[in-house]
């Protein structure tokens, strides 16, 4: 859909309006009384998300972003699906899935009687995503943007055979520095440790950063808190439809090989600035659509004064 028939059709109470990006990708900006964002039609990837009571942006978006056809973009929201990690048997095949760099279409946008607004995306199928990934579906994206941010990521299967999905919301959240925060809610979990090779651990208290993290809490529903004493604040993370809960942070080594991190306000580096909270369906937590089914990942994030 072209640049003007957007803005013709998808603009309600002036709170949504459409852009493009010197490279030609497509970009829907939000701003209502409550909050503002902005969503890249490449991937259906919310990039920013900012509640108008906070000085300072609860989604985090890399200075160092790279906006590009067929490019993720690091930080915002990336959509993992239909798988998670590698593919199980093509190692050609993009890690995450191809959602995150493949178009999406706006399907409708409203403006509420709370004084937020709704967008709704679906992905557009092509022919390199019908190689990867033959099975008939349909992939939603709707987007709820107010003082909390909702994001319902809906999977149908339209075919005739079952089928089974992995996924992921891959959120990047804005924090004051990665050696200040701590996690919670996680407590107690199981999680697989990918910096140690997989192996099966425990969580014993607050999750805190001291290095690499890359780890997949298995078999959990539980709502998470960010305890950021830098911005004085907690994010809380709470979901359903998932059972897995990632969380990420590359620290200094393997943000330096990724290149798009950026100095960081403090010229530390940019991943100092955010953690990655993911709800997914990971691991051994993928989910069989049935045929004729749908599944939905959502999630609802809200900041509040710590």
């Amino acid at each position: 859909m072209q640049l003007d028939t957007l803005n013709e059709r998808f603009t309600p109470a002036g709170q949504v309006g459409f852009r493009t990006n010197p490279d030609g990708l497509l970009f829907a900006d939000i701003d209502n009384a409550h909050a503002s964002a902005s969503l890249c039609l490449q991937g259906g990837h919310l990039t920013t998300w900012c509640p108008k009571d906070q000085t300072q942006p609860a989604v985090w978006l890399s200075p160092a972003a790279r906006f590009a056809p067929g490019k993720s973009i690091r930080g915002g929201v990336p959509v993992c699906w239909p798988w998670f990690g590698p593919h199980a048997t093509q190692s050609a095949f993009p890690a995450h899935g191809f959602a995150r760099a493949t178009a999406w279409e706006v399907t409708g946008a409203a403006a509420l009687d709370t004084g937020t607004t709704r967008i709704g995306l679906a992905l557009v199928p092509n022919n390199a995503t019908r190689a990867q990934w033959p099975a008939q579906t349909r992939l939603e994206l709707v987007a709820t943007v107010g003082a909390q941010l909702r994001i319902d990521l809906t999977t149908t299967n339209l075919g005739r055979d079952d089928i089974v999905i992995g996924e992921a919301l891959h959120t990047y959240f804005a924090i004051g520095d990665i050696g200040d925060i701590q996690l919670l809610g996680l407590e107690g979990c199981r999680y697989l440790d990918k910096v140690d090779g997989g192996a099966r651990k425990t969580q014993h208290g607050p999750i805190t950063c001291a290095g690499e993290i890359d780890r997949v809490y298995l078999d959990t529903a539980a709502e998470c808190v960010i305890s950021d004493p830098g911005y004085r604040r907690r994010i809380r993370i709470a979901k359903s439809g998932s059972q897995s809960t990632v969380v990420w942070t590359p620290w200094t080594d393997k943000a330096g090989k990724m290149g798009d991190f950026g100095p960081g306000r403090h010229g530390q580096g940019g991943w100092r600035e955010m953690i990655c909270v993911e709800s997914a369906n990971a691991a051994e937590n993928t989910v069989t659509v049935p045929a004729g089914g749908r599944h939905t990942l959502s999630v609802v994030y809200s900041v509040e004064s710590l």
